[in-house]
């Protein structure tokens, strides 16, 4: 179950929910390519069999460290937006949560890189009367966000 279905309140409806884009994969992805490229290269130029077996090796568990670590933030991370407030979660033990009342709600800015733009992610800054919820980062989708907390 959930952190947002256990902190629902009663007659409280979801409206929209954000998840992490893939991006966040990037240096799994990035590990991937440069030790794909280096084994060719070690493989075409004949290397010893037990180099290229070490380098293989080597690259397949930074490539799983870095996966797994990507995959365990995007699992441990929630956010929602219902018709009464904003709930934003990240963390497995060391748990940090924030929520605003969308009455609270002053603006919502949306931070885009020229990648972002791109490929749909982004920062999403929700700012209210006298603090904000922090930003979230490589959010997928941050406008459709935005309209879901700015449409009330």
């Amino acid at each position: 179950m959930s952190y947002v279905s256990k902190v629902l309140q009663p007659e409280e409806t979801v409206i929209g929910t954000g998840r992490l884009h893939w991006i966040i994969y990037g240096k799994a992805i990035l590990v991937l390519i440069v030790g794909g490229a280096i084994l060719w290269f070690e493989y075409a130029q004949q290397f010893d069999r037990v180099v290229v077996a070490v380098t293989a090796l080597l690259a397949a568990l930074v490539f799983l460290f870095f996966l797994v670590q990507a995959w365990f933030v995007q699992w441990t991370t929630e956010f929602a937006v219902t018709d009464r407030r904003i709930i934003y979660k990240r963390g497995f033990i060391n748990r940090h949560t924030a929520e605003m009342h969308m009455d609270k709600v002053e603006s919502v800015k949306v931070d885009q890189s020229i990648l972002g733009r791109i490929l749909g992610y982004g920062t999403l800054r929700v700012l209210g009367t006298g603090q904000g919820i922090e930003d979230i980062r490589r959010i997928a989708s941050p406008l459709e966000l935005r309209n879901a907390i700015t449409a009330r």
